[in-house]
C-alpha cells in the first residue's frame, strides 16, 4: 500500500492509498473554494448523560446531485470533484460539512473505488483489503489527535439509510468523547468481569454464539453470526476469533482473510430478499475500543474491548422497511419481526456461488 496526502483547495486534508507503490499523486485542486465554516458543538444531556453535536451548517450540504455531477468521482477535464485526480483506488478526505469539526472531533469521508456503479460487495478481494488497510490506518492517525476520544469506521448503505450520495463509500467520525453505545458495552463487561471474577464478556458470548444455530459463516479467523437478542430484522455481528481492542490489533492472517468472509457476507446480504430485489440497504458499523481513559468502568481496561463489525438492514421483508417507532424511538427498545434463528438460516440459504 501506498499513501499520499496532499491538500484541497480549502485547506481540508485528502489521502490517496494505493495498490501500487510506483503510483504519482500530483494533481492539483483546482476549484475556486473558500475556507470551510463549520459551526459543530458538542451539548452534553443532563438527564440522560450522552452527548449531541448540534451542525446546522449541514443543512447545505450536497444532496442527490446526478451520476455526472458526483462529488466522489474522479476528476475529469472540467468537471472538478473532490477528488483532484483523475483516477484513485481509495481514497480518504476530510468532509466537508462535517457533524464534527475542531475540538468536537473530525469527520471524514472514504471512497471505496472510483466507479460510481460499484459497491462493496462487488470489490474485488485486494480492493477490500486495501479499505480495511485504510480504516486501520486512519484509526492509528485520528486516535493521536488531543480532541479524539473514539474513533468509528461506519458505510451507510442505500437511500432508505438517508445515503445522499450514492457513490460507494463510507465515513469516519473521530468523537471526543466515549459514544454512548460502546459506554454501555464497557458497563456490562464490567458488571460481567466483577460477577465471574475476571471472565472476558465477549469471550463468554462469542464462545455461547459459535456453539449456537444462529452462526452464518465462519473462516479460520473470523466468525459472523446473528446475535442471540438481534434488534434488526437482518443483523450479522462479524468478530476476529482473537480478541483484540482495534482494528490495529488484526494480526497478518485476519487481515487477509477479512475481505474473503466480509465480501461474502455482503454479497448474501443482497441475496435476502431475491434476486429481483433492489440492493439491500444497509449499516455496516466497526466497534473499537476507546483510545480515552476508562476510569469509569471500573477495572475495564482496552484490552478487554473486542473489535467487532455490525452489519444491519432495515429492510423487514420484501417491499417493507422497519421503522423505529415508538418503543424503539421513544425508549429505545427494539421490537424484532425477524426471529434471529431464522435471519441466519436464511442468510445460510443464500450462499453465492
Amino acid at each position: 500500500m501506498k499513501k499520499t496526502s496532499t491538500r484541497l483547495a480549502d485547506g481540508r486534508e485528502l489521502i490517496y492509498y494505493d495498490l501500487a507503490d510506483d503510483t504519482v499523486r500530483d494533481a492539483v485542486d483546482r476549484r475556486p473554494l473558500d475556507a470551510t465554516v463549520t459551526t459543530s458543538e458538542i451539548r452534553r444531556d443532563p438527564l440522560l448523560g450522552d452527548s449531541v453535536a448540534i451542525a446546522s451548517h449541514r443543512q447545505g450540504r450536497t444532496y442527490h446531485p446526478p451520476a455526472d455531477e458526483c462529488p466522489l468521482c474522479p476528476s475529469e477535464g472540467d468537471r472538478l470533484s473532490e477528488i483532484p485526480d483523475a483516477s484513485y483506488d481509495v481514497v480518504v478526505f476530510e468532509n466537508r460539512f462535517p457533524s464534527l469539526a475542531g475540538d468536537s472531533g473530525r469527520c471524514e469521508v472514504v471512497c471505496f473505488t472510483s466507479d460510481h456503479n460499484a459497491s462493496f460487495g462487488g470489490l474485488s478481494e485486494r480492493q477490500a483489503r486495501l479499505v480495511l488497510d485504510a480504516w486501520t490506518d486512519r484509526t492509528s492517525e485520528l486516535s493521536h489527535l488531543p480532541s479524539v476520544e473514539q474513533v468509528f469506521c461506519f458505510e451507510n448503505r442505500g437511500a432508505e439509510i438517508g445515503v445522499t450520495l450514492q457513490h460507494p463509500h463510507g465515513q469516519i467520525y473521530a468523537y471526543p468523547f466515549t459514544t454512548p453505545r460502546t459506554a454501555l458495552m464497557l458497563r456490562q463487561v464490567a458488571a460481567h468481569k466483577e460477577a465471574t471474577g475476571g471472565e472476558n464478556l465477549f469471550d463468554a458470548v462469542l464462545e455461547r454464539e459459535m456453539a449456537d444455530e444462529r452462526v452464518v459463516l465462519e473462516g479460520e479467523h473470523w466468525v459472523a453470526f446473528v446475535p442471540y437478542a438481534a434488534h434488526w430484522p437482518y443483523e450479522v455481528h462479524l468478530y476476529p476469533k482473537r480478541r483484540v481492542p482495534d482494528l490495529l490489533g488484526l494480526d497478518e492472517a485476519a487481515r487477509t482473510e477479512f475481505p474473503q468472509v466480509y465480501l461474502e457476507l455482503l454479497r448474501r446480504f443482497d441475496r435476502i430478499f431475491g434476486e429481483n430485489e433492489p440492493p439491500t440497504p444497509y449499516i455496516a458499523a466497526w466497534h473499537q475500543a476507546p483510545f480515552g481513559a476508562l476510569d469509569e468502568f471500573d477495572g475495564v481496561t482496552r484490552d478487554d474491548f473486542a473489535l467487532h463489525l455490525e452489519l444491519f438492514t432495515i429492510r423487514r421483508t420484501s417491499g417493507k422497511l422497519k421503522f423505529l417507532a415508538g418503543s424503539e424511538s421513544g425508549m429505545n427498545v427494539f421490537i424484532n419481526d425477524v426471529p434471529p434463528e431464522r435471519a441466519a438460516e436464511r442468510l445460510r440459504e443464500v450462499a453465492s456461488s
